[in-house]
């Protein structure tokens, strides 16, 4: 524990310095892509789109908007957005944040209890192993639109329970989570259960079963930590397999979160919102992965030791 306030405060720098060099990186990444946020079906008149490129600083040299955009991040403010004109890519932001935060996180809270209980449950006993590793190998194989096609037509049109789309409250946000969540806990499934098949065959668990511990006790003190130990570092990729996943879910759902504004302000080179959105991308990833390596430091001090 003494170790740990340190190792925090080098993973917040490691943070910060991702975010920067995405933030760049980014930048330029979107000048570079042909075509402008003023291109339009009708071409505009050369003194409108000058007028235009002067409003919002596009006429600066490139270094001149890079520094401009670098001082919009350590302030927090991107600017306004291209597309809708005049308001500020923070408002749109912070308006999209908690709707991708309730979706990913339903997500996260339902994929790793249900897929590392699961793969315990499935290593503990071996009647439960072929049809537990059969049902994960189909939810890996089926994409998460067709997941979601599913799910509307079975439990919007068919029963009727849920909201197909739309943004409203907590009902409209079950089905993009399960979407999100179902192919997250296949995953988790997978690695939890190598990590408890490996920890079930150590020397202490057989000793432990012949001492006629009950299988409960026994998965409970002796199987389930150090099976989380590889869910706990599978956190991080698996937070970007949700922020990636939750760009076409909230499409399909029409949800105003993070992901439809990004893939909106992609196709519009909206550049101020683009930006903004990946950045906020960059430090949520970034976040997850500071919280897996901490949760990792706790179910195995030995990683702590050696960082």
């Amino acid at each position: 524990m003494n170790g740990l306030l340190p190792r925090l405060g080098r993973r917040l720098l490691v943070v910060a310095a991702s975010v920067l060099l995405v933030h760049g990186l980014a930048f330029l990444a979107l000048r570079a892509v042909p075509g402008g946020p003023f291109d339009t079906a009708r071409p505009l008149a050369p003194e409108v789109r000058a007028a235009l490129e002067a409003r919002y600083g596009l006429d600066a040299p490139l270094h001149a908007q890079y520094l401009s955009a670098l001082r919009g991040l350590l302030t927090g403010d991107f600017g306004p957005s291209l597309h809708y004109r005049d308001v500020a890519v923070r408002t749109i932001l912070a308006d999209a944040l908690p709707v991708s935060l309730w979706v990913g996180g339903l997500a996260l809270l339902l994929a790793f209890p249900l897929g590392a209980g699961c793969g315990v449950a499935a290593a503990m006993r071996r009647r439960l192993e072929g049809p537990a590793l059969g049902a994960s190998a189909l939810l890996l194989a089926v994409p998460n639109f067709v997941l979601a096609g599913l799910f509307v037509l079975a439990f919007s049109f068919g029963l009727g329970w849920l909201p197909p789309a739309g943004w409203g409250g907590a009902r409209h946000v079950v089905l993009p989570a399960l979407c999100l969540a179902l192919p997250l806990a296949a995953q988790v499934f997978r690695v939890a259960h190598e990590g408890a098949r490996a920890a079930h065959g150590s020397p202490a668990v057989r000793f432990a079963r012949a001492m006629g511990l009950p299988p409960r006790t026994l998965a409970r003190r002796h199987v389930l930590r150090p099976a989380l130990v590889p869910v706990a570092a599978f956190l991080a990729p698996a937070s970007a397999g949700v922020l990636t996943g939750s760009l076409v879910v909230e499409r399909v759902f029409a949800l105003p979160g993070l992901g439809t504004h990004f893939v909106r302000a992609a196709m519009d080179r909206d550049y101020t919102l683009a930006l903004g959105a990946t950045v906020v991308y960059t430090a949520l990833l970034g976040l997850c992965t500071l919280l897996g390596d901490l949760l990792l430091a706790v179910l195995d001090p030995r990683v702590e030791a050696v960082s």
